[in-house]
């Protein structure tokens, strides 16, 4: 396997406990946002196009579910941020605690959960497709960052991917 460094942002480049990501996952996380922020805007408060599911569904039970998901994200990002760039480590290693325990990816399980409660507000089936592309950016940039977290952790990763499911807080069979 050939060896690949991570990008570090400018801001964390002194941090030695931290694995990196790929180069363009900030610029695809910022162009993904805009996108899909531009078209839910526009279908469920301008055009409507395709909220017409809004008219089956209440207010009372789309809401509530809604700020359920996003406030899982947000305590999702908050825990996982927390956890990962609160403090340097001494001795780089492999997370496995807190919201690490559940999944290996909670950040961006949370983001993945933020869209999802956007989306569940107007039911706009335009931001479900986009949502959808969001979702496979996050599952290819996982994919991505696990390389480097084998280069550099080696069995120890391996071990915890065995444990802990990628985005999804189940065990699915293999």
């Amino acid at each position: 396997m050939k060896s690949e460094k991570g990008h570090l942002r400018k801001s964390h480049q002194h941090r030695g406990d931290l694995t990196g990501e790929h180069a363009f996952s900030d610029t695809g996380q910022l162009i993904f946002l805009v996108v899909f922020l531009v078209i839910w805007i526009a279908d469920s408060f301008v055009f409507k196009y395709s909220t017409f599911l809004t008219q089956y569904v209440s207010n009372y039970i789309r809401v509530p579910i809604a700020l359920i998901v996003l406030v899982i994200s947000g305590l999702l990002a908050w825990t996982g941020l927390k956890i990962v760039f609160r403090e340097t480590k001494e001795e780089p290693q492999v997370i496995t605690t807190g919201v690490f325990s559940i999944v290996r990816h909670p950040i961006y399980l949370s983001l993945i959960l933020l869209y999802l409660g956007f989306i569940l507000l107007s039911l706009s089936l335009l931001s479900f497709l986009v949502w959808i592309l969001i979702t496979v950016f996050y599952y290819m940039i996982s994919r991505y960052e696990e390389k480097l977290l084998i280069q550099r952790f080696g069995s120890a990763y391996e071990e915890y991917k065995k444990k802990v499911p990628m985005l999804l807080p189940i065990k699915l069979p293999h």
